[in-house]
């Protein structure tokens, strides 16, 4: 059997590489991560649909960031950009041919509060089923816009929209969701 080694040489090169690969020294992405790993995680669970997809995903979009070889202008930048590269790998996901995505539990895709009424577990479910019945990229508008309080700049910069356009998107994108919540009201008002 053939025995592989590197040489010193070999070995300070690949450190050098590694080095000049992660921007982020280890105790930074602990925190950045800490900081964006859930938000990330939810939008890809929205997104997408599926828990085990976000998950793959999530780990694939760390690992895309920290290869990077960018610079940032701030964290927003850092965030920002995280959630462009999260947002291209869900887009590219859905273009590939796949099997059928296993929907993101209804109970667990949202994140409950301490003592919620029977009304508001419903709301809450109601906005779950309608989100769903979104096209992908309004779901990413509505869910970056209002769940994670993004900015429009950093909205465009995300989905790789124009800003110009971002502010009657997102109408569309509302009034989308407030008439598949109409038609679940009317549905539920005449059974």
């Amino acid at each position: 059997m053939t025995e592989w080694t590197l040489s010193d040489v070999e070995r300070v090169s690949a450190l050098n590489d590694a080095d000049r690969t992660f921007q982020m020294t280890e105790e930074a992405f602990r925190t950045f991560y800490e900081l964006t790993s859930r938000p990330v995680w939810l939008y890809l669970a929205r997104i997408t649909g599926d828990r085990r997809l976000a998950d793959d995903l999530l780990q694939e979009a760390y690992y895309r960031f920290l290869r990077t070889t960018a610079s940032f202008e701030s964290d927003d930048h850092r965030r920002n950009y995280l959630f462009r590269i999260a947002t291209n790998l869900a887009h590219d996901h859905r273009r590939k041919p796949h099997m059928q995505a296993v929907p993101v539990d209804e109970a667990e895709g949202v994140l409950p509060a301490a003592a919620e009424s029977a009304d508001q577990v419903a709301r809450r479910m109601d906005v779950t089923r309608a989100m769903s019945q979104l096209k992908p990229r309004e779901r990413s508008l509505l869910w970056l816009a209002y769940a994670q309080g993004a900015s429009h700049e950093e909205i465009a910069a995300t989905l790789g929209l124009k800003r110009s356009s971002l502010k009657t998107l997102l109408f569309r994108a509302r009034r989308h969701l407030i008439a598949r919540l109409d038609a679940r009201s009317e549905k539920g008002g005449r059974s």
